[in-house]
């Protein structure tokens, strides 16, 4: 069996990794992913383990049985390349490390500490304290935390926000939502009333063609000037535009943005819209990293050597 890797997250477990593969299993690494190399490697292969997998590749590879993304999503995978038998696999192990994101860049905005961070750095206790025009900030004690999409992230980043005293509801598109701590669960045409009554909006939803641009500028104006929105979904699942325009306005308090408008190449380096977040002070910018820890990929590794093991069997 050969098993071509193109995914340099999987790397720091390489051993791990190849140690848990059937026996005589043959890794070639192709990181830095080069998708000429993978496509060299591909012509003999029976495992691509990688996100991203283009028709040309498939094309090159006749013997393949399966891909296995090495994360939740598969939209990456051009399947246009593959034969019907291709078993295309994904793996989770995420929802811990990504739940711990949101609180805590929750906690970061509705505490102004990146404001006060900043501040300082200048000289400035930017504080009640010091400065009565300023508000006391919000602690997450009483706060409502509407979970757009109530899967395995956001069920348990609901379990942290509970701990903290939080309420929590959601829209969901088929409008059950597995936690009986929820104060009301609905499906997505509840959406609006959501934004109305939550504080923070949580967005973990899957993009399709349904939820695609589902939160514009009607239902950030309908979550107000003190409302907060995480987005750890994908990026058009809030309206690029409406987006700026709410934080550029304050027409929302802030937003931490995991997931973005468009991506770079292999070297990392790129913007991630053609708007400039880059210039507001109100929102936190990270680079599609919140499920990326150590602890996500030493579960992730364990199940896609699991998974292939079973392929050979």
């Amino acid at each position: 069996m050969k098993v071509v890797v193109g995914d340099r997250n999987v790397l720091p477990h390489r051993a791990e990794f190849e140690k848990a593969l059937p026996d005589r299993a043959e890794v070639v690494w192709v990181v830095p992913f080069d998708e000429s190399r993978a496509i060299a490697e591909l012509a003999d292969a029976d495992v691509y383990v990688g996100g991203k997998f283009s028709a040309a590749m498939g094309a090159a590879a006749p013997a393949l049985k399966m891909v296995h993304v090495a994360g939740a999503g598969t939209d990456n995978v051009e399947r246009s390349g593959l034969g019907p038998d291709v078993q295309v696999c994904n793996t989770f192990h995420h929802e811990q490390s990504i739940a711990e994101y949101i609180v805590s860049a929750t906690v970061m905005l509705r505490r102004k500490i990146l404001a006060q961070d900043r501040a300082l750095r200048t000289g400035v206790f930017q504080t009640s304290v010091y400065d009565p025009s300023i508000a006391q900030p919000l602690s997450l004690n009483g706060s409502r935390v509407g979970f757009v999409g109530f899967g395995h992230i956001g069920q348990r980043a609901w379990r942290l926000f509970e701990a903290f005293g939080a309420h929590g509801a959601a829209v969901t598109g088929s409008g059950n939502a597995s936690s009986d701590s929820l104060e009301w669960s609905a499906d997505a045409s509840w959406l609006g009333t959501l934004m109305d009554w939550a504080d923070i909006v949580v967005v973990s939803a899957p993009l399709t063609d349904k939820t695609r641009g589902m939160i514009g500028a009607d239902e950030l104006g309908r979550l107000g000037r003190d409302g907060i929105v995480v987005n750890v979904g994908r990026g058009p699942l809030v309206q690029e535009q409406a987006l700026f325009d709410a934080l550029s306005r304050n027409v929302i308090a802030a937003a931490a943005i995991d997931v973005w408008y468009q991506y770079p190449g292999a070297d990392g380096v790129g913007q991630p819209s053609t708007l400039p977040f880059a210039d507001l002070e109100n929102i936190l910018m990270t680079p599609h990293s919140s499920g990326v820890t150590h602890h996500t990929f030493v579960g992730r590794v364990a199940d896609m050597a699991a998974n292939i093991g079973r392929l050979s069997g």
